[in-house]
């Protein structure tokens, strides 16, 4: 009877340890054909040298994608002005801005602008983000609205040469550097600028973190 009941727990241990063996070789298997990068990933950060990608990548950012999506945030900041100028839908414009070069309408955004203050600081919805564009929201009483100053032109430097400025993990950029606003009397402002990029599954790059500050005066 004593030697029937040590056989049985003998199998039952092999059963188990069966049992759990199997599964975490699969677990380890579907790991390892996850974290392969699509090909074509792994072609652009070959060819582009980029050392900070994620495991799996599958999708990939360029630094001309970069480029231009810093250079667009630009152009429509100047042109958000200019249709008030001419006295179109300003506001519409701001909008289509914040639909397409941020992420309100597909995740979360970080947005931090330059000339805000106290528990308005911090922008967490569209709302937040647009009234301190174009202004005129009660629930916004501070923001004048950036964007009507008007600005003729706005452009942006990256910290360093060579793209050193720009960190790319894959589906996602990060830029540090300044952006230069210019007025209709031809003065220029500059400001420190962190942005951070993320490509959607449509290829297009749209701004997560958004961070914005005027430069330390120590005098």
């Amino acid at each position: 009877m004593q030697k029937t009941k040590l056989m049985a727990i003998v199998i039952l241990t092999g059963l188990i340890s069966a049992a759990c063996t199997k599964p975490a070789e699969k677990v380890e298997e579907d790991t390892q054909t996850a974290t392969l990068t699509n090909p074509e990933v792994q072609s652009v950060i070959d060819e582009l040298g980029l050392v900070y990608v994620e495991e799996g990548a599958q999708y990939i950012i360029t630094y001309d994608e970069v480029n231009a999506a810093q250079q667009a945030w630009c152009d429509a900041l100047v042109k958000i002005g200019q249709t008030k100028e001419e006295g179109g839908d300003y506001r519409k414009v701001a909008e289509q801005v914040l639909s397409e070069a941020y992420n309100y309408d597909y995740g979360k955004v970080f947005f931090k602008p330059t000339l805000a203050f106290g528990d308005q600081t911090f922008r967490n919805d569209k709302k937040g983000a647009l009234s301190y564009f174009v202004g005129g929201d009660p629930d916004f009483p501070n923001d004048k609205g950036f964007a009507l100053t008007p600005w003729v032109k706005a452009r942006y430097d990256n910290a360093g040469s060579d793209n050193q400025g720009i960190q790319i993990y894959g589906s996602v950029a990060i830029t540090m550097g300044n952006v230069w606003v210019t007025d209709k009397e031809g003065n220029e402002t500059m400001v420190e600028k962190t942005w951070v990029f993320k490509k959607g599954i449509d290829g297009k790059l749209r701004i997560i973190v958004h961070k914005s500050s005027l430069p330390f005066n120590p005098s």
